[in-house]
């Protein structure tokens, strides 16, 4: 005989609370269909816009998740605040805040300009984040890859693979992440091999992580760097503390005052259609939908930020000792 069940709606309201948001998130905005998939790269284009998935990872360790959570997609920008504290414990701040700077921009991430120093304004832009990986490539040159790839693996709890024909694609029409390499190398931000920097650049970008991944990856980054599910110190407390600063000025590029202003939770996007949000001491969230804003930020992913925040009223200046 098969086990009774109990009706839907009973057995929603069996699930924990958290998930029953999530739940409820997963529907309601699942109809959101505005904005468009990334096509500067060919084959970001070929993403699926109907994938949703959401997960949030407690600093206890537990990890809810909701739609296509599973689902893999390349890293891309999120990867910029990861490379930015490794590079901090692997070169010290002093040689890191030599070279890149710490100030929003307010241009698209993309842009191709420097401060007034000819530095970048800070290691969430394109600019800034090939400065930051040449670093990493000026001190540990052909294993440089291999070092980051393995970080970003150490935040997410397991081994991350590359998406060898996004990698293709990025490589093969990134002239304009070129043209920021050269001039960074002409400012002497970066050594002269600016092809290799940008192949580990290309490289990194194209990891494949899911919104699981990153939930645990932002927990990681909430918990003074120590995952909450392998129990592991990836990276020292300083190095995470100076990231999340930045990402809160500028993780959500030309929308980050916007985005700290109504949500307010550290955040990082990515043009594959991911966000990451980490408020410190409490919890991590990871989102993938791969309809974009103007901005560049998934329109799915900031609805799901807003509630969050909203909800349980984690807006990180508004926050009482409980």
């Amino acid at each position: 005989m098969k086990p009774h069940l109990p009706a839907a709606s009973a057995w929603t309201r069996l699930k924990p609370p958290l998930l029953r948001f999530l739940d409820n998130c997963l529907s309601e905005f699942s109809a959101e269909a505005s904005g468009h998939v990334a096509d500067y790269i060919p084959e970001l284009s070929k993403a699926d816009p109907a994938y949703f998935g959401i997960s949030l990872a407690t600093l206890d360790g537990h990890v809810y998740e909701v739609g296509d959570s599973r689902v893999p997609f390349t890293i891309q920008s999120m990867s910029k605040p990861f490379v930015f504290a490794l590079a901090l414990d692997l070169l010290g701040a002093g040689r890191v805040e030599s070279a890149i700077g710490v100030e929003p921009s307010g241009d698209p991430f993309n842009s191709i300009r420097l401060n007034s120093e000819n530095h970048p304004f800070n290691p969430m832009v394109n600019a800034g984040a090939i400065a930051c990986t040449g670093l990493i490539y000026d001190s540990k040159g052909a294993a440089a890859f291999e070092q980051i790839r393995a970080a970003l693996g150490r935040f997410a709890g397991r081994d991350l693979a590359v998406d060898e024909t996004v990698y293709a694609s990025e490589s093969q029409t990134g002239d304009r992440n070129r043209a920021i390499g050269y001039l960074l190398k002409t400012n002497a931000v970066i050594s002269d091999d600016v092809a290799g920097v940008l192949d580990v650049y290309f490289r990194q970008c194209a990891v494949l992580v899911t919104a699981r991944d990153i939930a645990v990856m932002a927990a990681t980054l909430a918990n003074r760097g120590i995952n909450p599910v392998t129990g592991e110190q990836v990276l020292s407390a300083y190095a995470i503390s100076r990231t999340l600063s930045v990402m809160t000025s500028s993780g959500m590029y030309d929308y980050a005052g916007e985005w700290i202003y109504r949500i307010g939770i550290p955040a990082k996007s990515g043009v594959g259609g991911g966000i990451l949000a980490a408020l410190p001491a409490r919890l991590g969230l990871g989102s993938y939908s791969p309809r974009l804003d103007k901005h560049g930020n998934s329109v799915r992913g900031i609805k799901v930020c807003e509630a969050l925040s909203s909800h349980y009223d984690l807006h990180m200046l508004n926050r009482s000792d409980d």
